[in-house]
Order: structure tokens, then sequence, then C-alpha cells
């Protein structure tokens, strides 16, 4: 089977060296690499990182969560997109095993360190068909108090209270139980 036909016949647009292997059912490591790398060489793929290859127009966001794996996309950029804060920020933050920030083909990828159990708690999250994991408005606004501390936050409308009741157990802090509660009554609406 050709394997550019099975990368592009696939939702996926970023892939490792294993997920390739997976799809072909190639076994040899080192041909499949050759094989990547000549397809790398003649532009019918991207390899903007060492490990990673795409398919052209890449979806970053599951670049993000492929970068240090496991991951999902969180924090600011998920509220700038909510309209929960106005400021912009060009990075797209997530959240990861590690804090690294890393540039990738003209894109800086911000990752934040949580502790493990959150990291794979499934509340709040969002697992979309192309290996994106994808934070709730209401997820990435515990994410950032956890993260941060006190936080200003231009627009808490956009936000169900009843989604952030369902998650903030699961980071199991008193401190931040009071610290939301605080803030949702400093904007009536609590």
């Amino acid at each position: 089977m050709d394997l550019i036909y099975t990368l592009y016949s696939d939702a996926r647009t970023v892939f490792r060296l294993k997920d390739v292997a997976m799809l072909t059912g190639e076994t040899s490591f080192t041909s499949l690499n050759q094989k990547l790398n000549y397809y790398v060489r003649t532009g019918r793929l991207a390899n903007p990182r060492k490990g990673l290859y795409c398919k052209p127009g890449y979806n970053r966001e599951e670049l993000a969560c492929r970068i240090f794996a496991p991951a999902y996309v969180s924090l600011e950029y998920v509220l700038q997109r909510a309209g929960v804060i106005f400021q912009h920020d060009s990075r797209l933050t997530v959240v990861s095993y590690l804090s690294r920030e890393v540039e990738v083909d003209g894109q800086t990828f911000l990752f934040r360190k949580i502790k493990n159990e959150l990291l794979v708690s499934l509340p709040g999250l969002e697992q979309q068909g192309n290996s994106v994991t994808i934070a709730a408005p209401e997820r990435a606004f515990l994410d950032m108090l956890y993260l941060n501390g006190a936080m200003y936050f231009d627009n808490l409308n956009p936000l169900r209270r009843d989604l952030i009741a369902q998650i903030l157990p699961a980071y199991g802090s008193q401190a931040l139980t009071k610290r939301v509660k605080k803030i949702l009554e400093d904007n009536g609406l609590e």
C-alpha cells in the first residue's frame, strides 16, 4: 500500500513514527524512516520537529497535543476563544507533564506542568476526532486558577457554573475551591 496515500487518507494531520508504522503495518523502522524522509524532501510531508511528520496544512492544536503527550489544549488559548479573557496571546497554551516553551514552525507552544492525576482526569476535556484533546472553558478556567493562583478574568458569563462545580472536585484543593467561590461571588455569579 502506498504510504503517502495511507497518511493522506487518515483524519489525523500529525504523526509520530510509531503511528505511521501502525497504520501501514511496516515493521522496519529504518525503512519507514527513509520513506518518510523522502516525502519530507519532496514536500509531500513536513517535519517541523524531530519525530513528528505532518501533512501540509496540519492542525496546530493537534501538533500541540503530540509534542509532549499526554497533553491537552487549555489555559489562555481556550479562554481567549471562549471570550473569558480579552488579552491577546499568540502562544498556544497546553497542559502537560512538564513545563516548556517550544517554537515549532513559527508557532510558540507554552506547556504548563500539572500533576499527573489531573492530566489524565477526564471531566471537562473533549477528545476531538483528530487526536486533539481540548479543555472546556470551565476546565481551562480552573486550570488557570490552579496553576497561577489569583487571576483576573474579563468576562465570566460564558462559563457554566454547573460544569465548574462538576469538575472542581477532581483538583482536590480546598484553596482552589475557596478561590473559585470568591471569584464567582465577586462577579455576582454564585
